[in-house]
């Protein structure tokens, strides 16, 4: 009796705006006929990405084959939400060729590789691959990094003292667990930065782990998919800070959702989220924006200080119109202060 061939799963990491979601995209569209199905986790209650992943209109990946978790943490709910997913996708009438989760950006990788060795999932699914996406900029910038100077001094005078930022954290165990690891937004750096971050990352990676060099989250699908890595065998190779722990949380990270007024320009609203991202510990910004007398939809999305907006579609007629934004920071955001620069913060002088 031959044996079923498992499905294999690819695993997407990488912190809040590394451009996950717009490689999924780009694979999606280069698919070439291989039906794909979609795990997509999201830290807050607003879907940005799995909106951005629907109404693409391909065959290979319908809106049906996308599923979302919007718990902030797949990593943390296995059993509730993650491992329920993997059986209604098992379950569809057409199984799909190849199963992608994109974690949130502070999703801890390890745990989930760990839910592929359950017995419901291990005879019928296998991890491809772990696929670790850097915002190469951000990197170079020591984002990740917890003013790294002053700590390793601090370390230096005291060996009691463990100054490990949850970002640095975040940043090590995605790289300790990849299979691949993708260094993107290459065309934002100079050939200096991207030399130091290829250097400085590539110290940081087990034996025959590659790293590819990416813009705009564009890859070859045969270098992404069919890794054959079988992780969920492979764990004590992937070593993580929370390998002590029988639970572990997200207590550094808060998020909210932001309501702004429609008649708030996309000029205003994009210099507002500037300012507000100056004065306050926001990592991440995400959301919709209705432009009154557009009828497309305006997606707008910052990393750091970095914002950037687009049309994307079109509005539906069911669809509610109007300005929703996530912001995603470490813990302790000021949110009236936040709600009130975004709300009705100052507005641009007319030119002309």
């Amino acid at each position: 009796m031959a044996i079923a061939r498992k499905i294999p799963a690819t695993v997407v990491t990488g912190f809040l705006g590394a451009g996950k979601t717009t490689m999924i995209r780009n694979l999606i569209e280069q698919a070439n006929g291989k039906k794909l199905a979609l795990v997509i986790n999201e830290f807050g209650d607003l879907a940005v990405d799995g909106e951005l992943l629907k109404g693409c209109g391909n065959p290979d990946c319908t809106d049906e084959d996308i599923f979302e978790l919007a718990n902030g943490c797949i990593c943390c709910t296995v059993a509730d939400d993650f491992l329920p997913t993997i059986e209604k996708i098992l379950a569809l009438p057409e199984p799909p060729d190849h199963i992608v989760i994109e974690t949130s950006g502070l999703a801890l990788p390890k745990p989930l590789v760990q839910a592929f060795g359950w017995p419901e999932v291990r005879t019928r699914v296998t991890v491809d691959g772990v696929v670790a996406v850097l915002d190469g900029p951000a990197v170079a910038a020591g984002r990740f990094a917890d003013a790294p100077d002053r700590v390793d001094a601090m370390r230096a005078a005291d060996d009691e003292l463990d100054h490990e930022s949850p970002l640095h954290e975040l940043y090590e165990d995605q790289l300790a667990c990849a299979d691949l690891v993708l260094l993107n937004k290459t065309d934002l750096m100079d050939d200096a930065a991207i030399d130091a971050v290829s250097g400085e990352v590539g110290g940081r990676l087990r034996a025959g782990v590659r790293m590819v060099k990416t813009a705009n989250g564009i890859i070859d699908t045969g270098i992404l998919l069919g890794i054959d890595a079988a992780a969920e065998d492979d764990l004590d190779a992937r070593p993580s800070h929370h390998d002590a722990e029988d639970d572990h949380d997200h207590d550094d990270f808060e998020s909210f959702e932001v309501a702004v007024p429609s008649d708030v320009t996309p000029e205003d609203l994009i210099a507002r989220l500037e300012t507000a991202v100056a004065d306050h510990d926001i990592l991440r910004v995400k959301g919709f924006v209705h432009v009154p007398g557009k009828d497309m939809r305006m997606i707008v999305q910052g990393v750091g200080a970095r914002i950037q907006s687009h049309f994307d579609r079109p509005w539906q007629a069911d669809e509610p119109r109007g300005t929703r934004l996530v912001v995603i920071g470490l813990t302790g955001l000021d949110h009236a202060a936040i709600t009130t620069a975004l709300v009705s913060g100052p507005v641009l002088a007319m030119q002309g």
